[in-house]
């Protein structure tokens, strides 16, 4: 499993990355993805609107199973990522990469620092 050093992680197996003009990018670990099986439809309906950290945002649906996606820190969804809507199994293929599921403006981005970090979040996985 790939696990990139330069993001925070979850406990609920969400990653994000603050870009240089201040925006998050978000998506799900590839620990999920493996964990979730062939994912089939995201479902994000909160685009516009402002959550707080651990608010769900949206949802992934598998196969066998849907799980909820939980905003990583405060702050307003301003995007969903339009190729998984066209493509949800790129959450499979590129969970890192093409498969992020929404960029959001950050409240405060010195949230992410009480997020884990890579090594912590290889324990949390076992991995």
């Amino acid at each position: 499993m790939i696990f990139p050093e330069e993001l925070r992680y979850t406990s609920d197996h969400e990653w994000i990355r603050i870009e240089d003009d201040g925006t998050a990018v978000i998506g799900i670990t590839d620990f999920a993805q493996h964990e979730l099986g062939d994912i089939v439809f995201v479902d994000v309906a909160t685009t516009g609107q402002t959550l707080k950290q651990g608010d769900v945002f949206g949802s992934v649906e598998a196969v066998k199973t849907v799980s909820d996606l939980f905003l990583p820190i405060d702050g307003d969804v301003l995007e969903l990522n339009p190729a998984i809507e066209k493509s949800p199994e790129l959450l499979n293929s590129d969970p890192y990469g093409e498969g992020w599921i929404i960029k959001m403006k950050p409240a405060d981005t010195a949230q992410q620092d009480g997020l884990l970090s890579v090594g912590a979040y290889q324990e949390l996985v076992g991995a």
